[in-house]
């Protein structure tokens, strides 16, 4: 080697050449590893041991690099988050964690939440190693994406199961996640919002004890339609928990707002208030004081407007609001025959542009509504129009209704609604056969055979086959009294 190459400007050369070397082949991993289709040949090409020692290199870029590479190629394949886990190149990330600079937390927190995010295994796994403990300090960081990245490692955590979920919380994340609500930020709110979503899937009573539910409300007021979906989703995954839970979100000021989103722009928007004023509702149960609550829940949306903005979802064809709304309707007329009223008369299930689950949610809704209503008036249209699959539900409340009210038995024929129940058509063991043959018994056994079809008929045969019978006034012999009149007559 002659001086010249020995001299301390080459020898710097020399290693500089390669970091720029180790950074090139960082950079490049990254870019390749962001399309799926390259992941199975990088693997077989041993990616992975050659981005291990790089995980903890001394130039921070190339750190950085490796630690976005690893993430998003375990991203595309479980494989490969297994083979990370395997190789121990997590618990490096985890140990370098708070080492370096915010690049890198916000990277390893990338490479924590790509390997959770595919099933309650791997999360579990991650959580063993000690990462929540790891998490829960890089939400306190001053950095909003590191925040960004904590709070969406946790929901992909806590998202898998109950006791996955349990220890996110018990972690102490929640208080901290709130926190994170309310910062200015709006994807720091809109991810956070997200991850309270995910806990609150299996934890919503610590959602509510960590006293999100105002913060929530007033996230409402903000105009991103991604905040307000990912917020009605939250407050909907606590409503749908309990009726107790139900209950603290209409006190906490959620109802209105969630009436006002049905009619938001956004389909998405729409559709998670649906579902918000669905999980409200749903609630039904067999203790007395449940039913009671429930039932003023479904009240409480009625006399706000709830039904009105819930009928016009019905008419939408996209954007997956109608099943949750049909759902809400139901779950409203199931507590009383007023509130089953209201809903029986916005029209469901006869709209021949509903698609087949439309139809179907649509008939349990109506279903539900006719077991609670016994007001004639919203009945009798549903007599008329009704299909048959429907028509015995309205034919069972008519056998309640008519044999304790004679004002209902009257209105019943003259609105012409006993000759309607002649003419259908029936089978003999089938439960519409025996509501037909219970209202039957509640007429006299003449007037149902006038409305019977085909009477009328009968009647003509019987006045056509008459022989009638001639008093003897129309003989022609004169009656006795008559004889005495012309007999007066004839004197005169």
């Amino acid at each position: 080697m002659s001086h010249s190459m020995s001299s301390p400007r080459n020898i710097q050369l020399v290693f500089e050449t390669y970091q720029k070397a180790r950074l090139v082949f960082v950079q490049t991993m990254a870019e390749l590893a962001t399309r799926a289709t390259n992941v199975k040949c990088l693997e077989s090409a041993g990616v992975l041991e050659l981005l291990r020692p790089l995980l903890s290199d001394a130039c921070s870029s190339v750190r950085q690099c490796a630690v976005v590479a690893a993430a998003r190629l375990c991203e595309h394949d479980e494989g490969v988050a297994r083979q990370l886990l395997n190789e121990g190149m997590v618990t490096i990330t985890l140990e370098n964690l708070h080492k370096y600079n915010v690049y890198y937390k916000r990277s390893a927190l990338y490479l924590i939440r790509a390997v959770a995010k595919h099933n309650e295994e791997l999360a579990g796994v991650i959580v063993r190693l000690g990462a929540l403990e790891h998490i829960v300090s890089c939400l306190e960081d001053f950095d909003t994406q590191v925040k960004e990245n904590a709070a969406w490692a946790l929901g992909y955590i806590g998202k898998h199961s109950e006791s996955l979920a349990g220890l996110v919380v018990d972690a102490g994340t929640l208080p901290l996640l709130v926190l994170a609500f309310q910062e200015p930020e709006m994807s720091l709110k809109q991810i956070s919002a997200g991850a309270l979503v995910d806990l609150a899937q299996h934890k919503p009573e610590a959602v509510v004890d960590a006293g999100s539910i105002c913060h929530l409300v007033r996230g409402l007021e903000n105009q991103d339609p991604k905040l307000k979906r990912s917020t009605l989703c939250a407050l909907g995954a606590v409503a749908g928990a309990r009726l107790e839970l139900a209950e603290a979100v209409v006190a906490g000021g959620a109802l209105p707002p969630a009436l006002l989103h049905t009619g938001h722009d956004a389909a998405p928007v729409r559709r998670a208030a649906a579902c918000l004023l669905r999980d409200i509702v749903k609630h039904s149960v067999d203790v007395r004081y449940f039913i009671i609550i429930s039932s003023m829940l479904a009240q409480l949306v009625v006399n706000t407007g709830g039904s009105r903005p819930l009928v016009e979802l019905l008419s939408e064809t996209a954007g997956g609001v109608r099943v949750p709304s049909c759902m809400a309707l139901g779950f409203i007329a199931g507590q009383s025959d007023q509130l089953a009223m209201a809903v029986i008369e916005a029209k469901l299930y006869t709209n021949p542009k509903s698609s087949g689950e439309v139809r179907a949610r649509a008939s349990c809704a109506l279903k539900q509504s006719l077991q609670c209503c016994l007001h004639r008036p919203a009945l009798e249209p549903l007599l008329h129009a009704a299909p048959a699959c429907i028509l015995k539900y309205v034919l069972a409340q008519y056998a309640k209704i008519l044999p304790n009210d004679a004002r209902a038995r009257r209105l019943f024929v003259t609105t012409g609604a006993l000759k309607r129940v002649q003419e259908i058509d029936t089978v003999p063991g089938t439960s519409l056969k025996e509501y037909i043959n219970i209202i039957n018994s509640c007429f006299p056994e003449e007037i149902v055979r006038y409305y019977t079809p085909g009477y009328s008929d009968s009647l003509l045969d019987r006045v056509e086959a008459y022989t009638p019978q001639i008093p003897e006034l129309f003989t022609d012999r004169v009656p006795s009294d008559c004889q005495s009149e012309l007999t007066i007559e004839n004197g005169n």
